[in-house]
């Protein structure tokens, strides 16, 4: 994509959806944190469900783990992987009281200090709590970065890299956002949805699937199954 290309490919996103958010719910950041590391190959769905009796219960690090680890278990197990994603909360929830008072850090490299919480997780708390201009590149930012030509890297960090210098303002802020809706509701993996995207003009994409009665499915390309690091 050329720089034209590239704003008016954000452009569109940003007039369908000027002020697009993430689909995890949360009542403040700590709770951000808890639930963007659960949702960790999990859907927001999923997790939503899992979270919502538990955040009526738990706003606070030493609330968590008044709680306990069992507690915690009891309320996350329809998600994938509890049981590890059960002991890095608690463990995390540990750390922040021991080394931050109870507050969540606003740095990326004081959020990968806590259990559980990578590049990505990090960057999604910077971004939805901190305001900060940060790609969080899941699997739906690596598919629509490399199918639609903005962004190609055979991982979620080239990717990521490739946004750093390509996104243009005023999109940044937002960038992230546009690109995960994109990707999960249009440009799918499996049969992306062409004959109704905003942006079809501007991608690269060679299978583009025009007709929604089209019994073919577009094939999976290697950076549609990736599943980055959280």
């Amino acid at each position: 994509m050329t720089k034209e290309q590239i704003f008016e490919f954000f452009r569109r996103l940003a007039e369908d959806n000027p002020e697009p958010e993430t689909e995890l719910e949360y009542g403040n950041v700590y709770q951000l944190v808890v639930a963007v590391a659960l949702s960790a190959q999990a859907t927001d769905v999923g997790v939503n469900k899992a979270t919502r009796a538990l955040f009526a219960k738990v706003e606070t690090p030493q609330q968590m783990l008044d709680l306990g680890l069992e507690g915690l278990i009891k309320h996350i197990k329809t998600i994938g992987l509890f049981n590890s994603k059960a002991k890095n909360v608690i463990a995390l929830s540990q750390l922040l009281i021991d080394d931050y008072g109870g507050e969540v850090p606003d740095t990326r490299e004081d959020l990968v200090r806590l259990p559980g919480v990578g590049r990505k997780t990090a960057n999604v708390v910077l971004n939805c709590w901190f305001k900060q201009e940060t790609f969080a590149v899941d699997t739906h930012i690596l598919r629509v970065g490399n199918r639609t030509g903005l962004a190609k890297g055979k991982t979620p960090e080239k990717v990521e890299e490739k946004l750093e210098k390509r996104v243009p303002q005023p999109f940044r802020l937002h960038a992230h956002h546009w690109l995960i809706l994109h990707g999960r509701y249009v440009c799918k993996a499996r049969t992306p949805e062409c004959w109704r995207c905003q942006v079809v003009d501007l991608c690269s994409y060679r299978q583009k699937v025009m007709d929604p009665k089209a019994s073919r499915k577009a094939p999976v390309t290697n950076a549609a199954k990736a599943s980055p690091k959280t």
